[in-house]
């Protein structure tokens, strides 16, 4: 079987299709990846602007619209796939298969009849690419009594185990979640809250901008310690792992919610960005306090008002990108689901059930061949 996979995903911010050519090289489960060719394609404005809205309840489709939205986040998933086949210069048939995560629309882990909800129709990206796709990963874990998240710790703890220190990694997307990897023990996942998430969206109403490009728009505020205060008081994040959360839960209208009406924009933004930091340094001080390293990744890694914060809040650890460990901060959730098909592949189980609380181990996705 080829080595090469490629890994799709859209995460919380909706911010890009991120795409990523894998190879393993060799046969163990824990064979290191090496990232071929990387890229990460916009959505066309006006899908990525229905996505958001979507995300944080902000709108409503009908059945008929849902199925249409599908197809197209299929289709994007498709070009997006294409575009990295066709500029690594690799040939089509040396990839085994297509990982894709989707783009997450409802995450709802609880309550009787439980589900997760990812759009990205997986058949419109077999037939476009003429390669077979996993796709579906969260719903057999969910079905199993897991939340169906994080699933990205599997990925971290093959890679990047140490046995000589106890290590965290911490990825910084629309929301945040650590991986902890003791040097002995099991390992754990769970999200923390929000990270760029509600500072884009804040960012995007206040300025027109997408994101807060190096925390600039949070630099020309201060922190509202009362509002901070407000926001922490927030039920979920007392709540023990395992647990997930979304952009259904940590929208635009919850910090609304939390304001008083006569705060700057900027002091808003300030807030936010001690928001993640503050509920990312209490998550770690009382899930593993004997971390030494905090390996983070994702979009946050580029902020560094954000990255200082952190490291403000964890001054025990040190706090170092995923670049120096051979993983490219922007692609390691893509990495992670093309190992997924991999494992899916092989017949091997994606989750672990003290991250996710599943029942057991599961082998995750469902395959569309080519």
């Amino acid at each position: 079987m080829p080595s090469l996979y490629l890994g799709l995903i859209s995460g919380t911010s909706a911010d890009g299709i991120d795409a990523a050519l894998v190879r393993f090289h060799d046969d163990d489960a824990h064979a290191r990846p090496e990232l071929v060719f990387g890229r990460t394609s916009p959505w066309q404005p006006e899908l990525r602007e229905k996505l958001v809205a979507l995300g944080q309840q902000a709108s409503t489709l009908t059945l008929d619209e849902v199925g249409e939205l599908d197809v197209r986040i299929g289709r994007a998933f498709a070009d997006a796939a294409l575009a990295v086949i066709r500029d690594s210069g690799v040939a089509r048939d040396d990839i085994a298969a297509i990982g894709s995560h989707g783009q997450t629309l409802r995450h709802r882990p609880h309550g009787d009849a439980p589900f997760t909800l990812q759009l990205g129709d997986p058949a419109s990206i077999t037939e476009r690419c003429a390669l077979p796709v996993v796709a579906d990963f969260r719903s057999r874990d969910v079905a199993a009594g897991g939340h169906g998240a994080p699933l990205v710790p599997a990925f971290h703890a093959a890679v990047l185990h140490d046995a000589g220190e106890d290590r965290a990694v911490l990825n910084l997307g629309g929301i945040a979640n650590f991986t902890l990897l003791p040097a002995r023990g099991a390992v754990r996942g769970f999200d923390t809250g929000p990270a760029n998430g509600l500072m884009d969206a804040w960012c995007l109403r206040h300025t027109g901008k997408p994101y807060d490009e190096g925390g600039a728009f949070a630099a020309q505020g201060r922190i509202d310690n009362a509002l901070l205060a407000r926001l922490l008081d927030e039920p979920w994040f007392a709540l023990p792992p395992p647990k997930s959360t979304g952009r259904d839960q940590f929208h635009l209208d919850w910090v609304m919610s939390k304001l008083r009406g006569d705060e700057s924009p900027a002091d808003v933004q300030a807030t936010l960005l001690a928001l993640t930091a503050r509920s990312v340094a209490d998550a770690l001080r009382a899930a593993q306090p004997g971390t030494r390293r905090v390996i983070a990744c994702g979009g946050g890694v580029h902020n560094p008002l954000l990255i200082a914060a952190l490291a403000e809040a964890m001054p025990k650890a040190a706090i170092e990108s995923s670049v120096l460990h051979g993983l490219d901060p922007d692609f390691v959730e893509a990495m992670a689901f093309a190992w997924l098909a991999r494992a899916f592949l092989r017949g091997q189980p994606g989750n672990l059930p003290a991250v996710t609380g599943a029942a057991g181990p599961r082998v995750l996705g469902a395959l569309y061949p080519a």
